[in-house]
């Protein structure tokens, strides 16, 4: 090879290494993350209420909490989106779970509800809760939300909760250009299963994987709490 060709790959390798190079210098830095926040603590388990006939707990899970009342049914669409954008991507994580509370009066309409989601895959790893009005209203009212139940005591909002029962969401919500225009800061307490955005790309592609990385990064003694949210933390999730 002469000197020429030489030349021309060595410059054709510098352009293409370098910036590879570059991007494994910022790599530390932009694989950290802030921790997903506790917006309300002391969340009530599922033992602490007298109607609820259950093994089921909050304690030592990563639970996704969904209202379903009296009427169960009439939330197919939301536990649809909630299936597949969230269950279906998290199940196979240890200690993960999806419970949903109904009135003791529509055992009926959840089974009914739970077949029709079985279609698309088991789920093993979803429980259906059933209580008095009272618990579902004592829960519901143990988290931190600007929702109320409506009048089949259900919700179109699912609550995230630790496995030191915490709530956890975000205390700012603001976009950057909400920043900027100086609004004032609002928490995220719910996601909203009725929007599939927000199930997908808020809730799931980073609320949830932040908090399964936390969890990870506690196990093997490597969590900082002082770090900042990343951009993608798939890397950490495998």
């Amino acid at each position: 090879m002469d000197k020429k060709n030489i030349k021309k790959v060595v410059t054709l390798s510098a352009l293409f290494f370098l910036p590879v190079i570059f991007l494994l210098f910022l790599y530390p830095s932009t694989n950290n993350y802030n921790p997903l926040e506790v917006v309300k603590t002391e969340v009530l388990d599922l033992q602490n209420l007298s109607s609820a006939n259950t093994e089921a707990q909050f304690k030592d899970y990563i639970t996704v909490l969904g209202f379903l009342g009296k009427d169960p049914e009439a939330r197919v669409v939301e536990m649809s989106n909630l299936k597949e954008l969230i269950y279906d991507k998290f199940q196979g994580f240890k200690k993960f779970q999806v419970v949903t509370l109904v009135s003791e009066e529509a055992k009926v309409a959840a089974g009914r509800l739970k077949q029709e989601l079985t279609k698309y895959g088991e789920l093993k790893y979803w429980k259906f809760v059933y209580l008095n009005d009272s618990d579902i209203k004592k829960m519901f009212n143990s988290l931190r939300s600007s929702d109320v139940l409506d009048f089949n005591l259900s919700t179109n909002k699912v609550f995230i909760i630790d496995k030191a029962l915490d709530q956890r969401g975000r205390l700012d919500n603001r976009t950057k250009k909400e920043i900027e225009n100086k609004r004032e800061a609002y928490p995220l307490t719910a996601y909203n299963a009725a929007e599939v955005a927000q199930l997908k790309n808020v809730m799931g592609a980073d609320d949830l994987r932040v908090l399964f990385t936390e969890y990870r990064q506690k196990r093997k003694g490597e969590f900082n709490s002082t770090s900042r949210r990343a951009d993608d933390l798939k890397g950490d999730l495998n």
